[in-house]
């Protein structure tokens, strides 16, 4: 089931996270969550963010600076028809 902790909802609603189950999902300060409801389950999944996983997460295709400079002006090309 994995780690388990017990949480108090406090006032206005706010749910405090416990320290090892933010530490062992990831979430820290401004973290982004999805919260959805289940019957009566509340499930709460961290929403990866785009930036951390570019830097950090699985790269799955290499390419050089010359392909990308490539790239890019032939999207210009094509958005811009030949003015760049």
């Amino acid at each position: 089931m994995g780690l388990v902790a017990r949480a108090r909802v406090g006032r206005k609603n706010m749910l405090y996270i416990p320290k090892r189950i933010a530490e062992a999902a990831g979430i820290r300060e401004g973290t982004f969550v999805r919260l959805r409801v289940k019957g009566n389950k509340v499930i709460m999944e961290v929403v990866p963010d785009p930036f951390e996983l570019a830097l950090r997460g699985p790269k799955f295709a290499r390419t050089s600076f010359e392909e990308l400079e490539r790239e890019s002006e032939e999207m210009q090309d094509e958005l811009l028809g030949g003015q760049a």
